[in-house]
This record gives structure tokens, sequence and C-alpha cells, in this order.
């Protein structure tokens, strides 16, 4: 296949320069632009100075027309901004992929109620495949428009897809905790991301209700074929990128023989044994979240504490990658019939 041309839309903040970042090295990819309203004029390099000597590219105000000569367009915006767009590039058989959260939720009051606006296109919301490789990967070749995951909603639901679709967990009473880093509020100036704000501190925050929850409890369902109750409590971690998520639930049968530790491991080991980007840890072992930064990878680790009836599931992502800009490559890989480790070879950075 010749080069495929790509735009970005929303190129200013961190996923926008994450798929960048990663973009560059990928060579069956063009970007032939990338957008911002109010950067319009000014060299991706100036902005980016890390990118110096790889983008050639300025941003330049949206344009319907330079879009629609793409082959796919990404949509790194705040969530509602894709609504108004995609639409007419869809008419005009453009591939999209979303990593807002327009796409994400099949019911649309459900969307509406939690992102606070009415939705400007619900018929493409039905339309829309979920952008989770390890779940989708079939549908994901032939949409045309892909609902990238959240950065949450990706570690949670690799963490729990194991024991639900084997039917081994109750399906009420899950319980995530997970933290992230300060990158996950994206590149915004608020007083509560401040450096001096969340250096030597550790804070949950929306206790009571996050906007991931129902696009967690959505996929989740469709693994166990039964509505699920998550209780999802967020965190935020005084580093700048990485998810760890600490996952809870209950066994339906504790003497069953899939249950034990090492059946448990040997579960999570042949649900993921095909999967490129989810490396199942050996039993015992803690998942760092700098294991995984800059990477497209998840690192699960599966125990059962005091063998009693709960099991517990360590899961760490990069949240700017496979949480958003490295998977939205990743369906672009499988979209295209690319290899779809093409771009995302690269081991994490450590230090």
């Amino acid at each position: 296949m010749s080069v495929i041309k790509a735009a970005i839309v929303g190129g200013t903040g961190y996923t926008g320069v994450e798929l960048l970042r990663l973009l560059s090295g990928h060579n069956g990819v063009e970007v032939r632009a990338i957008t911002s309203r109010a950067e319009s004029g000014t060299p991706v390099a100036e902005l980016f100075p890390s990118l110096r000597g790889h983008y050639d590219l300025k941003f330049t105000a949206p344009d319907v027309e330079e879009l629609a000569a793409c082959d796919v367009v990404f949509f790194a915006t705040p969530h509602g901004v894709a609504q108004a767009q995609v639409p007419e590039l869809i008419a005009r058989g453009v591939r999209v992929i979303d990593l807002s959260a327009d796409f994400r939720l099949q019911d649309i009051p459900t969307w509406e109620a939690w992102y606070g606006q009415q939705h400007g296109c619900p018929e493409l919301a039905a339309e829309a495949v979920y952008g989770l490789p390890e779940v989708n990967r079939t549908q994901i070749a032939g949409a045309q428009l892909i609902a990238c995951p959240g950065c949450y909603p990706t570690a949670i639901q690799l963490g729990f897809l194991p024991l639900l679709e084997a039917g081994l967990i109750e399906t009420s009473g899950l319980i995530a905790n997970a933290a992230s880093g300060a990158s996950g509020a994206g590149r915004q100036g608020k007083t509560d991301l401040l450096f001096a704000e969340n250096n030597d501190s550790f804070r949950a925050y929306a206790a009571g209700g996050h906007r991931h929850l129902p696009e967690i409890e959505q996929g989740l369902g469709r693994a166990a074929g039964t509505p699920v109750a998550l209780t999802f409590v967020p965190h935020l971690l005084p580093m700048v990128r990485g998810i760890h998520a600490t996952l809870y639930a209950k066994l339906k049968d504790p003497a069953a023989a899939g249950a034990t530790q090492a059946a448990l491991q040997s579960q999570f080991e042949q649900r993921y044994a095909s999967e490129p980007f989810v490396d199942v840890m050996p039993a015992g072992s803690h998942p760092q979240t700098r294991s995984v930064k800059g990477t497209n990878v998840c690192r699960l680790s599966v125990m059962r504490p005091q063998d009693r009836d709960t099991v517990v599931v360590l899961s760490v992502i990069d949240n700017l990658a496979k949480g958003a800009s490295a998977q939205a490559i990743q369906n672009m890989n499988i979209m295209f019939g690319l290899n779809e480790n093409q771009g995302l070879e690269s081991p994490a950075l450590l230090p």
C-alpha cells in the first residue's frame, strides 16, 4: 500500500504532540496537516522544539478540503468538538479516529448526562467502532469511524476482561482504584495542576462519579454478557504520565478449579497470548508505570491474596500512549492492513 496521508485536528495538546512524536517514526504514514486555530501559521517545531528536524509543517486552521484530501484524520480535540466536523469527513469517505469521548458511548442520553451537552450526531455514535483492539480487532479492520478508548477505561477493561469473559467473578461490587499522572488532565493552565499544588501530594478526585465510568461499565458489560456495577475512584499522582489501576473483584466460586492462583495466572496468559501490546507478568509481580513510559504496552499482574475470595489485578499503562495516541495508531495500523506493531516498537523510556 502507498504511504497513508494523515491529518491531526487539535494538534497543540499532549495527545496531539504524542501523535506527532510516534508518527514521525512510522514509515507508512505522512502527516500532511495539523490544525489549531489559535496557533495557525506557527511552525510545529517552534511550539514543540522536541520535533525540530522531524516536521516542516505549520499549524493551520481546520479546513474540510484539506482534511478530506487525507486517508485518515485523527481528532485530538476536547469532547464535543469532533461532532461538528466528523460527519462531512465520513460522507466523503475519509477514515476518522477520534481520541475524545464523542463516540465512545452507544447510549446517547447517558453521554449527554455525563458530558453536559447535546450530542451533535447520534447517528454516527451508533456506527462508531470502539477502538480496543484486544476486543474489537475484526470490527476495527473494517471501520470508518473509530472511538479511541479513554485512558482509565483502557487500563481497567484490560485488567477485568479475562475474569469476566470466563465468568469467574461477580458482576456487581467491582472496584477500580486508579491513579494518573497530571498529563491526563490535558495541556491547560489550572491552579490545581500546578507543580507546587501537586508535588509531594496524592489525592483522589471525582470519587462521587467520573465520566469514564459509563464507558468502562459499557465495555465490561459486553465482556460479561450482562450489566456490571463498578465503583471507580480516580487519583492524581505527582508525576507527568502513567496510570496504575488496582482492581478488585469477588470470585463466584472460590473453591472452583479455575479460581486458584495458578489457574488465574494461566487464564490471563492464555487470554493475551496473541496480543502484541499486553504483557502478563510472572505470578507475584507488581508492574510499575515507568516500565511502560512512552509505549503502547499494558502490563498486568493477577493475584489472589491469602487464597481468599477476592482477586486483585494490577494494570499499568502510559495514559498518553496506550491510553490515547499510541492506541490510536494501533487502530490505524489495523484499519489499513499494516503490521499492528508498526511505529510502536520502541521500548519504554528508563529512567
